[in-house]
């Protein structure tokens, strides 16, 4: 049975095709070829086996059951029932059967499902006397099904699950980490891992995050099988399968591992606790990161794969790259036989929404490109996602290859020369230690570093002096560097750690928006290297204007949520998730005026946001206070920040609702209040409002009226607004019997006089 030949499909990431080929050829595996998504071949079982065990770049190793007639659902079946799959199962496998793609007839993923398994069993029902069961969780053989057109492929998965996740991941690396896995393998095959390991090539990643590319490199060193110990197999539930085959692979491939581990890491590695470092003299494949906790979970996943041992991980940063490259250099040097070695740069640089941090990416770019100049002749260099990369070279590629589609797409770049010309801003250490210099695109952005070190030090002593944890150091001082700088020190959980948030506005479109582009890049390399503070603690969002409003959107990314205070509350801000962080700096003196004149009074907040005046309007003794907004996502945020402050209870409300229509109600109701916080957006067009828009010039008359027939006999609001350009209209409110003080000098904080129409704030009473 082992020579019979079988029909294979190994799909695969968009883009690693051509590497996969090859690969499946070093396994003996025969009539190989591409196709897109993946790569047909022919082999025996031995060679099935050897796929599923020894296979880097495939995601999956599918055996081809047969092709049926799918335009119709009853032809389906009927193919199905007559394909021999009492010689495909195992006796009493449980199945389970996955589908992809439609035809006109076949529209339903899930209805072709359930035809090909009532197919399938009634076959086996036929042939053998049972129907098998089926195992949606956990089944022995997984049908695979492809439709196309007017046909359908049927194949046994004998991975039995995405190849990707490797057997040394956890469910606490999340759901990106099998792709990283897959770049990473993808990355270097196209850098030629292989031949130049074996040549006695070094390997450097400057900015390894969790370890995924200097893991994947060290197994491939050691020769470490990536299904090792792996527990579960899809062709367990196969007919054809051999186990005598599978434990000889198993063997081989154990002793492989073995020889391979003393060649890389020294005899005794086997025998070394997986906790113990590594020797550093002998170890040439090298992990570095700025981030700790990265590190810490990069040195977890070597330990869980076995290759503690193979390789060095180091909390470095650009600074350090050279020292990096160098280190393993040398020890590769020591088992080169011309007492010479080469090195790959390599660097898995996340983008989009796996891009938490810009000012992270930017700086593991950088760390890139040292690594990268610091290399020896013959080296090569080969990054996939980031961006600016080929920018930050100044040379073209040697190859390019767009692995991965939709959300997972990313660029793989090898390049076969290091960087030329770069650009290089000194930078004092904020703790006296020695300069830094930070590779920028553009020359005038040290103007920006020496400024931003000039204000955020005077910011810091005020700060310091007036117990403020939350603060703004720089807000568009130089025309060409237009970006607001945040402080946010942490606390709670989160005490000891200091972030930073960085916005840039959208520049006129007189400017070039590739240099503009330049220089947001240089900032964010800088902020963090200025202010010394960890790059991946560092957040930006860029604000674009919609068209057709006035409001302002960015693309969603994960959130990033920590703890900070003010005035001794504590509050939750999201640094990442959206475009504002939950608590606007700007209104730090307002939220103060809400607090002093709470007491015992009823207040309301209208348009509340994460309900921090609220929190401030209870700490000040308010008798009740009712928070209202149109989002249950604010609302409950709100809530969430209430209760961290210790402020439960029926006396407190949480109320949804489209502020004008609720005021209407209230009003109804007969409801009054002593205190009211008004807070509305410049411009909403949010699909909870209906047809409706809000437009706070516009608007603003009939809501304050309307506030104001709210307002008790000695009643007041509290009106403010972020529109620079925005004049009450004061004659209107008149004839209606309001009254409006503009109070905005004295809600203007320190750190945002620079920019004093940074909002307007009124007191409204009854006139």
């Amino acid at each position: 049975m082992e020579n019979e030949d079988i029909e294979l499909f190994a799909s695969c990431l968009a883009g690693l095709e051509a590497p996969l080929a090859d690969e499946l050829r070093r396994m003996g595996v025969r009539r190989v070829r591409p196709l897109a998504g993946g790569v047909a071949a022919f082999c025996d079982v031995r060679g099935a086996l050897s796929a599923c065990l020894w296979s880097r770049l495939a995601s999956r190793v599918l055996a081809v059951v047969g092709r049926v007639d799918a335009s119709d659902a009853e032809r389906l079946h009927e193919g199905v029932r007559g394909l021999p799959w009492e010689d495909v199962l195992a006796c009493g496998a449980s199945i389970a059967v996955q589908t992809h793609g439609a035809n006109d007839e076949l529209r339903n993923t899930r209805f072709t499902a359930l035809k090909v398994k009532d197919a399938v069993c009634d076959r086996m029902l036929g042939q053998t006397g049972r129907r098998p069961e089926v195992d949606p969780e956990e089944p022995d053989a997984l049908i695979d099904v492809r439709v196309r057109g007017a046909r359908a492929t049927l194949s046994l998965d004998l991975s039995g699950g995405p190849l990707y996740r490797r057997t040394w991941l956890s469910a606490d690396d999340g759901s990106d980490a099998p792709l990283s896995c897959a770049q990473a393998a993808g990355l270097l095959a196209l850098a030629d891992w292989q031949r130049l390991c074996e040549a006695g090539a070094a390997l450097v990643d400057p900015a390894c995050g969790d370890g995924a590319l200097v893991v994947e490199a060290a197994a491939w060193a050691c020769d470490l099988a990536p299904g090792l110990v792996r527990e579960r197999w899809g062709f367990f539930g196969w007919r054809k399968s051999e186990p005598e085959v599978w434990n000889d692979l198993v063997r081989e491939a154990d002793e492989r591992f073995e020889r391979g581990l003393a060649r890389m890491a020294g005899v005794d590695a086997l025998e070394v606790p997986s906790s113990a470092p590594p020797d550093r003299a002998r170890v040439r494949i090298a992990g570095a990161s700025s981030s700790s906790p990265a590190i810490a979970r990069a040195r977890l996943l070597a330990r869980r794969a076995g290759l503690r041992q193979a390789l060095t991980l180091e909390l470095a940063d650009a600074q350090s790259a050279d020292g990096q490259v160098a280190r393993a250099c040398a020890a590769a040097s020591r088992d080169a036989s011309d007492g010479a070695a080469c090195c790959v740069v390599a660097c898995i640089l996340p983008t989009g929404d796996r891009a938490l941090s810009e000012a992270r990416a930017q700086a593991d770019a950088a760390a890139f490109a040292a690594a990268s100049a610091a290399a020896p002749e013959g080296s090569v260099f080969a990054a996939v996602g980031g961006e600016g990369v080929e920018e930050r070279f100044g040379i073209a590629p040697a190859l390019g290859v767009e692995i991965g589609k939709g959300r997972v797409a990313a660029k793989a770049l090898v390049f076969d020369a290091p960087p030329v010309g770069t650009t290089e801003v000194s930078v004092p250490d904020p703790a006296g230690g020695a300069e830094h210099l930070v590779e920028v695109f553009e020359e005038a952005s040290g103007q920006f570093a020496a400024r931003l070190r000039k204000t955020a030090r005077e910011r810091r002593k005020w700060a310091r002096r007036e117990g403020v944890t939350c603060y703004r150091i720089y807000d568009a001082d130089l025309p060409d560097y237009a970006v607001a700088v945040d402080v946010y020190e942490g606390a709670g959980q989160a005490a000891g750690n200091t972030y930073v948030h960085v916005a840039e506005y959208a520049p006129p479109r007189s400017v070039d928006p590739v240099k503009a582009r330049r220089r947001f890049d240089d900032v964010l390399a800088l902020v963090p290297v200025v202010l010394g503070v960890r790059s991946d603690h560092v957040f930006s969002k860029v604000r674009r204007r919609e068209k057709g409003g006035g409001q302002y959107r960015e693309a969603r990314r994960r959130s990033y949520v920590t703890q900070v205070q003010e005035a001794g509350f504590e509050f939750e801000v999201d640094l990442a998730g959206y475009l504002d962080t939950g608590l606007f700096l700007d209104h730090r003196l307002t939220r103060a005026l809400v607090g002093a004149k709470a007491q015992g009074r009823r207040f309301l907040n209208l348009f509340a946001y994460t309900g921090t005046a609220t929190v401030h309007a209870a700490a000040g003794g308010a008798r009740s206070t009712a928070t209202v907004d149109l989002s249950q996502t604010y609302l409950d945020w709100a809530r969430r920040n209430m209760a961290a402050n210790g402020f439960e209870g029926p006396e407190h409300t949480f109320e949804r609702g489209d502020v004008m229509a609720w005021i209407t109600e209230a009003r109804r109701a007969g409801r009054r209040f002593d205190l009211v916080f008004v807070d509305p957006p410049t411009f909403s067009n949010s699909k909870a409002m209906g047809r409706r828009t809000w437009d706070v010039q516009r608007d603003h008359v009939e809501l304050l009226i309307g506030v104001s027939r709210l307002l008790s006999e000695e009643g007041e609001a509290v009106f403010s607004c972020n529109l620079r350009s925005f004049k009450p209209d004061e004659e209107a409110l008149a004839r209606y019997g309001v009254a409006l003080e503009d109070i905005t000098a004295q809600t203007i904080p320190h750190d945002f006089e620079r920019n004093p129409r940074i909002h307007k704030c009124y007191l409204v009473r009854r006139g």
